[in-house]
């Protein structure tokens, strides 16, 4: 049987870690970058007077961040998901040998 050495384990923990900070901070990235050029359009809009038309923008793209944000959570919750069912399809592997 392969046995995964402890320095072999500790590399793909981090690897698996930097993937999850890597896709928490794009979430945040993007959050922070809606919010800026929002409240950028926002104040455009308010200065020119007429209309108010950066509201549709803050529809459009919030839908894309939310979008972005469930896909994120999923991906997240769902690594627990996939471990397990990958160990319990081992375990199956292993007691039909």
């Amino acid at each position: 049987m392969n046995r995964i050495e402890p320095a072999d384990e500790e590399r793909l923990l981090e690897r698996r870690a930097r993937r999850r900070v890597a896709m928490k901070m794009g979430f945040f990235v993007h959050l922070l970058v809606f919010v800026l050029v929002n409240l950028g359009l926002f104040a455009v809009n308010a200065y020119s007077g007429g209309p108010r038309w950066a509201v549709f923008p803050l529809l459009g793209w919030g839908l894309g961040l939310t979008i972005h944000g469930i896909v994120t959570l999923f991906s997240l919750q769902g690594e627990g998901l996939r471990q397990r069912m990958v160990t319990s399809e081992m375990a199956r592997l292993r007691e039909k040998r």
